[in-house]
């Protein structure tokens, strides 16, 4: 592990902030882009809903979080940062900690902002190796694909029923298994992939007619 990245960080260190630019091409580019995570963080917040036992698709509602989604994307970009979404690997990190007041995740965010102009932070999670955090989203992924199966129990989904059974496993395969597909220079990876796939295969299969098990 190379340590000079802390020594040669600052202690104070501002965020380079880039004022907003009008490109139409880039819009036009990034808008296939958004479903991905828009379609993410409702299965986030199925996730979410399932660990906690509370319905957040009721209260505050699934309207209200992909409203605040939206908005704190938009004063990103407005600040030259990067957009935001409701990360996955958090989900997985609540439900090992057990962490659901919201008040934590309230001051963690403002903890978290202020941290960012501490420099020599930000060398020190970097000096953190690639199998290191490999591991850790390895458990926090897995944790991910198990709230889902226990989802899809508690909703009484059939998973022994061939259509259901086809679904899940790709969405399994394609979602943890890191497969990426690029259309035109546009990338979709991850759990935002493994949604869609979901969403088009659910349209797409024919539903079994009839079906006992096995």
């Amino acid at each position: 592990v190379d340590f000079s990245i802390i020594h040669s960080s600052p202690w104070f260190a501002m965020p380079a902030f880039v004022a907003p630019e009008f490109n139409l091409q880039a819009i036009i580019y990034i808008l296939p882009i958004a479903i991905a995570p828009a379609v993410e963080h409702i299965g986030d917040m199925l996730a979410i809903s399932n660990v906690t036992k509370e319905d957040y698709l009721k209260k505050p509602g699934l309207k209200n979080t992909l409203l605040a989604d939206g908005l704190a994307t938009s004063a990103a970009s407005f600040l030259g940062g990067p957009p935001n979404t409701t990360y996955s690997e958090v989900t997985g990190a609540v439900t090992i900690t057990k962490a659901f007041n919201p008040a934590i995740m309230t001051w963690a965010a403002i903890f978290a902002i202020i941290l960012a102009f501490v420099g020599k932070l930000g060398g020190l999670l970097a000096t953190i190796p690639v199998p290191v955090m490999g591991g850790i989203l390895l458990l926090l992924f897995g944790i991910i694909a198990s709230v889902g199966m226990d989802t899809l129990i508690k909703s009484k989904t059939d998973l022994a029923d061939p259509r259901n059974m086809i679904i899940v496993s790709i969405i399994l395969v394609f979602a943890i298994g890191g497969m990426t597909f690029n259309f035109g220079g546009v990338g979709f990876s991850g759990i935002g992939l493994g949604a869609i796939v979901g969403i088009v295969l659910n349209f797409v299969l024919p539903k079994t007619k009839h079906f006992d098990g096995f």
